[in-house]
C-alpha cells in the first residue's frame, strides 16, 4: 500500500517591504518530490490559499537550477499538480501518512501562524506521524503545542536556516522571524552545521533540515521513517 504525503507551500510573495517578491525555494519542494515520488510515494500538494502558490524568483535563477528542479519544471504532471494545490483548510491529517513543509522565505509570514496549518501539525504528531520541513519551513512548528500544553519543540533537536544563512543573504532586518532564534525562543534544542552544509536533525516525529542543501537528505529520512528505504 503507497504511504500518502502532504506537501504544504506557503501563499505568501512578499518580501515584507522591500517590493520585491518572495514564496517557496524551488529546489526545497523539487528535490523532496522525486525523493518520494520515485520510492512509490503518493504526493498531494495544498496551500493556504489554494490553486498556484507563488515561487521565489531567486530560486528559479539559472544560478539556483539543479537536476531536481529543471526535472521539475519540465515534468508536466508536476506543474499541473503545483498550479492547482489544494486549500489547506480542507486537508485532513486523517488522510496522510505524513507531511512535509518546503521553506522559503514565504513561511515565514503566512505559515508561522497559520491555525489550519498548526491544527494539522499537531494532529499529525497526536496520530503518531511524521512532520518533516526544511531550511525556513520549521517556523511552523513554533505555534504547535503538545497535548500538556507546552512548545512542541521544547527539548527537541531540530534544525533549520541559521543566523548566520539569513544574514548571508542579507534579510536578517526583513523577516518578521529568524528561524535559529524563535526555536530557541520554544526551548528547542537547536542544532546546526557550517552554513549552507547539508544537516538534518531526526526527533521522534520531527525531522528537520538546515538549508536548501539540506531538502533531499530531509525527504530521504522521512522515507526512512516511513520504512520505504
Amino acid at each position: 500500500m503507497s504511504e500518502n504525503v502532504l506537501i504544504v507551500l506557503t501563499s505568501h510573495d512578499q518580501l515584507g517591504d522591500t517590493g520585491k517578491k518572495t514564496g517557496f525555494w524551488l529546489e526545497e519542494l523539487a528535490a523532496p518530490y522525486y525523493v518520494l515520488k520515485d520510492a512509490g510515494v503518493s504526493l498531494t500538494l495544498a496551500s493556504p490559499m489554494g490553486g498556484q502558490p507563488p515561487v521565489d524568483p531567486s530560486s528559479d535563477a539559472e544560478e539556483s537550477h539543479t537536476e531536481a528542479t529543471r526535472r521539475f519544471e519540465s515534468d508536466a504532471e508536476a506543474q499541473a499538480a503545483l498550479a492547482s494545490t489544494h486549500r489547506l483548510s480542507e486537508m485532513t491529517a486523517d488522510d496522510f501518512d505524513a507531511v512535509f513543509y518546503p521553506g522559503g522565505h514565504g513561511p515565514l509570514w503566512d505559515l508561522a501562524e497559520d491555525a489550519d496549518s498548526i491544527r494539522l501539525i499537531e494532529t499529525f504528531i497526536t496520530q503518531g506521524k511524521p512532520v518533516a520541513s526544511v531550511c525556513h519551513a520549521p517556523i511552523v512548528l513554533v505555534g504547535a503545542r503538545t497535548e500538556a500544553g507546552e512548545p512542541l519543540v521544547k527539548g527537541r533537536e531540530v534544525t533549520g536556516f541559521t543566523n548566520g544563512e539569513e544574514a548571508a543573504v542579507g534579510l536578517t532586518d526583513v523577516v518578521p522571524h529568524r528561524v535559529e532564534d524563535a526555536l530557541q525562543a520554544c526551548g528547542a534544542d537547536y542544532a546546526k552545521a557550517d552554513d549552507f552544509a547539508p544537516y538534518v536533525r531526526v526527533d521522534g516525529q520531527l525531522i528537520t533540515g538546515q538549508n536548501p542543501p539540506s531538502s533531499a537528505p530531509t525527504a530521504q529520512a522521512l522515507l526512512e521513517w516511513l520504512g520505504k528505504r
